[in-house]
């Protein structure tokens, strides 16, 4: 009862009160605002491939000596050089009478071994020949490795060094040939002969023992080992250690098997195809072909990797085939350097030269065919990021290269790679700003990050690259890095280009600090333009998906103000450049949009998106700078000047002119930016028209701006907008003309033009469509209508046009067909019931009773 005395109160009124306050539910208010509201979409910011293809890139902000080199040496010298392995600090003492040899390993390979120091004098002269030569005297094999092992002792004389280069024994050969051997590839003085039976030690750092890989030890000859027990020994331990020699004894005749058949396979495999090698011959073609051959006899004679005792003699011939310039030479020594297991400064020099390689855009056919990815992706994950971080660098960089290939990109992601760089990003923000390797690490972020970067545009890599995995790790590293400008740039091109996907653009929102981080990279970096522009990007699609991010984004300490500054900054920095090109009379002119105005758009886009929040845009519309400047876009910069630019501009003022609040900015310019609109109007560009339009139907709620519409006649463009047949043009066009006819004495008008005509064919045209457009065109019709004395007088020639309609319309099975989707028939229903329905019923029966009486 109630109910119908109100509808009986406010039948004659129009359906738009300026200054009633009606009350509405939560779900009116948010469907009018996006009515009214909308966000802006904007280009993702291009990121140009660097052709020079630099470690560094060409705009790095590096100072050039702070950057690693590319030139390189990896030669016979490489692996005497005392900078490819630690210092040992252990040169060779004069032996003694008994001495006992020790064998030790180093984990660079490629490292010479330090000449003995020559004795005092004379006498101790002889004592070491004597010693040497009792050494290298023709034993058999078993005498020699059946001595026992000892522990190490500092009182003990010891004898270090670093590579296997020959094994000095008879092997079924005289010593003769072992000495032939040496002098065919090295070149070593009677002083450095050395006996070795040992091998590397793996990279997992494991105990070294005879049972397992074999490490620091030492041999004892025989004939001494009564000497070196204590006296008081039990019976049951020299039983024990009589067990324990016949085990170890077992092994090692095991062990020195292996290594004749190893000695059996080095001779008629290897050898020759080394010496082939070293002939140096100019033709490239066959040489390859003897490295494709090289590389397959050491796979089958399991000689890959640091277990080879030969090792260090075949590093040195392939060292010296490097200096040959060509590439497809140099990336099969590369493979087979890297399959023998490098490290120190040769491992540093390898990944140079395949950084080398794979920069060069002719080598893409020969690298995509090949296998030397696998051995890159293999470094990346097994080396030690503190001790290897400067070879890491050059390795990442050559992936970084091969991922700007599709074929390579697509391999490097079924590989695995996806993980290990995520991985690898993990364990460098695991090392703190305090750390000494911390700046060090820069580079070979610099390098990861662009190589992610790449991979983003690879819908298969992003399937792998786990939002709640990616996201976190790329802002940890951003706020630790916040003072390297490289790594920030490279940092937010991948979160730029994430960003513009749900799931990324979600777990984005989620880290809560990120908003944190963009605003102090913005504060410091704020005439930077190429990382400016792809952080406010990301703003834009945080705040264009939902109003947590908005809310939260405003709430961080000093937002407007750092947005207010940006839009200062660039907007003279935009007028500048007009100037100069204005003085310039025309020539080289600017490139469109130029880097200012892509700025000014994208920051504009991040205020029109956080104005679709209630408490927020109802903040920024009392912002008079910020308003100040938007109209001041409006006002210099025309629609052919820079398209996007103008309607950003435009759509931010029309989400700020919704909010009706105490001292809004845009209510005080009302009047100012009407009449900036009309070039707007004006203009040939259909969208510029249509946000003008959306902006004048926010505005027109105020009696000012109806009558400005009247005087500039406007109204008669409105109208002939109707005509268009597009929803995105009527309804905003059809919101200024029901705005309008709350005022009686401007009703009029919709007789002009064939107004009313228009209304009932839209009307017509979408129906069951888009209710909403429909309850808003019965709107206008019932305010148009309200001191109506008969239909043939209001309507004229289209009453029964319209009577026929509206009955058409409010049957419910012309409602059920207008949607086939179930959620969005539900969703149409409540607003045919709700909104058209009561407009629509109330229109019908004045047009009804009106028409009966005429």
């Amino acid at each position: 009862m109630q109910a119908s005395k109100t509808v009986n109160r406010r039948k004659a009124e129009p359906f738009y009160w300026l200054s009633v306050a009606k009350p509405r539910t939560s779900s009116e208010i948010v469907n009018e605002a996006r009515d009214a509201l909308q966000t802006v979409q904007a280009q993702r910011p291009f990121t140009p491939t660097d052709e020079q293809r630099k470690l560094s890139g060409s705009q790095s902000s590096r100072c050039p000596q702070d950057r690693r080199p590319v030139l390189f040496s990896l030669d016979t010298s490489s692996s005497d050089s005392s900078e490819s392995r630690p210092n040992s600090g252990v040169r060779l003492s004069p032996l003694t009478h008994k001495p006992v040899v020790i064998i030790s390993e180093k984990k660079d390979e490629a490292s010479s071994v330090f000449h003995p120091t020559p004795p005092a004098d004379a006498a101790e002269l002889r004592k070491v020949s004597k010693a040497y030569k009792g050494l290298f005297r023709a034993t058999s094999l078993k005498d020699l490795f059946s001595a026992k092992v000892v522990p190490l002792n500092q009182n003990e004389m010891k004898l270090d060094f670093e590579e296997p280069t020959m094994m000095m024994n008879s092997l079924d050969r005289s010593n003769n040939n072992c000495l032939a051997e040496q002098k065919l590839y090295t070149s070593f003085n009677d002083e450095s002969r050395q006996l070795i039976c040992n091998e590397h030690t793996s990279r997992s750092g494991s105990e070294d023992s005879m049972e397992g890989t074999p490490g620091n030890f030492s041999l004892q000859l025989q004939g001494e080992s009564d000497q070196m027990e204590e006296p008081g020994k039990k019976s049951s331990q020299l039983r024990t250690s009589g067990q324990k020699r016949r085990v170890t004894g077992l092994k090692d005749e095991t062990r020195i098997n292996e290594w004749e058949e190893e000695d059996f396979f080095w001779h008629t495999r290897i050898l020759p195809i080394l010496r082939e090698l070293e002939k140096r011959e100019d033709n490239i073609e066959h040489l390859c072909i003897a490295c494709t051959k090289l590389h397959q006899a050491l796979g089958d004679g399991n000689m890959l990797g640091k277990r080879f005792k030969r090792r260090n003699i075949l590093l040195k011939t392939l060292y010296k085939l490097v200096d040959i310039d060509s590439d497809p030479l140099s990336l099969k020594l590369a493979k087979i350097i890297l399959a023998m297991k490098v490290d120190g400064r040769n491992l540093v020099s390898v990944c140079k030269l395949a950084f080398k390689i794979c920069r060069n855009e002719n080598n893409y056919f020969i690298i995509q065919n090949d296998t030397l990815l696998d051995y890159l992706l293999q470094v990346l994950w097994n080396e030690d990021l503190q001790t290897n971080h400067e070879a890491l660098v050059y390795c990442m960089a050559a992936i970084k290269v091969m991922s700007e290939k599709e074929v390579l990109r697509s391999k490097m992601v079924s590989k695995g790679a996806i993980e290990m760089f995520l991985e690898l990003m993990k364990q460098i923000n695991n090392i703190k700003e305090h750390d000494t390797y911390f700046s060090k690490l820069g580079l070979l972020l610099v390098q990861l990050t662009a190589t992610l970067r790449i991979l983003a545009n690879c819908a298969l890599a992003r399937r792998q690259l786990s939002p709640g995995a990616a996201i976190p790790q790329l802002c940890v590293a951003l706020e630790q890095r916040s003072g390297d400008k490289d790594v920030c740039i490279w940092i937010v091109s991948v979160l730029s280009k994430l960003s513009t996907y749900n799931d990324f653009c979600a777990a984005l929102a989620d880290c809560s600090r990120c908003y944190i981080v963009f605003l102090a990279l913005l504060n410091k970096y704020q005439k930077q333009q190429d990382l400016v522009i792809r952080i406010v990007f990301i703003l834009g699609n945080l705040t264009a998906r939902n109003d947590q991010s908005r809310e939260q984004f405003f709430k961080e300490k000093e937002s407007v103000n750092t947005l207010t500054s940006l839009f200062q900054t660039y907007y003279e920095l935009d007028l500048n450049a007009l100037t100069w090109h204005h003085d310039r009379k025309g020539k080289n002119q600017p490139k469109y949009p130029s880097e200012a105005e892509d700025v000014l758009i994208k920051l504009i886009r991040v205020l029109a998106n956080l104005s679709i929040h209630p408490r927020v845009g109802a903040a920024l519309a009392a912002a008079h700078p910020l308003v100040g400047l938007l109209v001041t876009v409006l006002e210099y910069k025309s629609v052919d000047d820079c398209e996007e630019l103008v309607i950003n501009a435009a759509t931010a003022i029309n989400n700020l002119s919704y909010y009706q609040v105490e001292n809004s900015a845009v209510q005080e310019k009302q009047l100012h930016i009407a009449e900036i609109l009309l070039k707007l109007l004006m203009s040939d560009n259909m969208d510029a028209v249509v946000e003008a339009v959306r902006v004048f139907g926010n505005l027109s709620q105020h009696h000012e701006i109806r009558d400005f519409i009247m005087q500039k006649k406007i109204y008669k463009f409105v109208i002939a907008l109707l005509d268009s047949k597009d929803r995105e043009v009527c309804f905003p066009a059809c919101g200024v003309l029901l705005n309008l006819t709350v005022d009686e004495n401007k009703r009029a008008f919709l007789m002009e033009d064939g107004g009313i005509g228009k209304l009932i064919d839209c009307l017509q045209d979408f129906g069951p469509a888009d209710w909403q457009l429909s309850c808003l065109i019965c709107k206008t019709l019932w305010n148009y209508s309200e001191n109506v004395a008969s239909t043939a007088s209001c309507f004229g020639g289209n009453t029964n046009t319209l009577l026929m309609l509206l009955t058409a319309l409010l049957d419910e099975e012309v409602e059920l067909e207008c949607s086939l989707d179930k959620d969005i028939k539900d969703c149409q229903r409540v607003y045919w019931e709700r909104e058209f329905k009561p407009v629509a019923a109330k229109l019908l029966d004045r047009i009804q009773s009106h028409h009966s009486s005429s």
